[in-house]
């Protein structure tokens, strides 16, 4: 039944892209200068639907539209979880900071780092947790903690770059997971979106926190 439930989420956000929306998230230039939109040298099958164009310089763009639908309805679909049942991991060094100021304001639990072996199918673990829901950073980087939710049905959001497998992700957004500055402003925007969601943050301008806060240091 899960995941049935998970693909028709998938199914309802493809239909909104293909119908579009009006306007964006943020203007389209903090897109650009955040390098949200930059992605790899190579592109996996599953990611071709997300991308736009490739650079003379071999690098797929990820079309900035479809990453921000993907935002939205990422931000709603953990909305629907109590907090404390959402689990985070960012095995990468810059999604660490963004990771744990995602989970510490919208109240969710937080791996950045090493994610061990175990703790979502161990009970015998000390560090055995029972989320609902898990968001990865990488599903490249943060591949056990994604194998392990597959193998106790645990839907999956997940930021995924041009190079990303995705048949473990119920719902991908497409974004560079690997930069500083993209990492921030992604997770900047889904923590502003999951407060507006929840009813917590009324307009934009009530959130208080900056890109720069979730960005990690050099």
């Amino acid at each position: 039944m899960e995941g049935q439930e998970n693909e028709q989420v998938e199914e309802q956000v493809e239909e909104k892209e293909s119908t579009g929306i009006e306007g964006l998230l943020v203007p389209e230039d903090i897109y650009h200068t955040s390098g949200v939109h930059i992605g790899t040298q190579q592109k996996s099958s599953s990611m071709k639907r997300f991308i736009y164009k490739v650079r003379a310089d071999g690098l797929y763009v990820l079309d900035i539209k479809k990453t921000d639908t993907r935002i939205r309805e990422a931000a709603k679909f953990l909305a629907k979880y109590e907090a404390d049942k959402i689990l985070i991991v960012a095995a990468r060094q810059y999604g660490q900071k963004p990771a744990r100021l995602f989970g510490k304001t919208i109240g969710a639990q937080v791996m950045a780092g090493r994610f061990v072996p175990g703790t979502l199918t161990n009970p015998e673990l000390r560090q055995f947790v029972q989320p609902k829901v898990l968001f990865v950073t990488d599903p490249a980087a943060d591949q056990q903690a994604l194998r392990e939710a597959l193998n106790v049905g645990m839907p999956v959001v997940g930021l995924c770059d041009a190079n990303n497998e995705t048949r473990a992700v119920d719902l991908v957004v497409p974004t560079n997971n690997k930069g500083r500055r993209a990492l921030a402003t992604v997770y900047w925007l889904l923590t502003r979106e999951v407060l507006k969601a929840r009813g917590e943050v009324k307009e934009d301008g009530d959130f208080k926190q900056t890109i720069d806060d979730y960005e990690a240091p050099l």
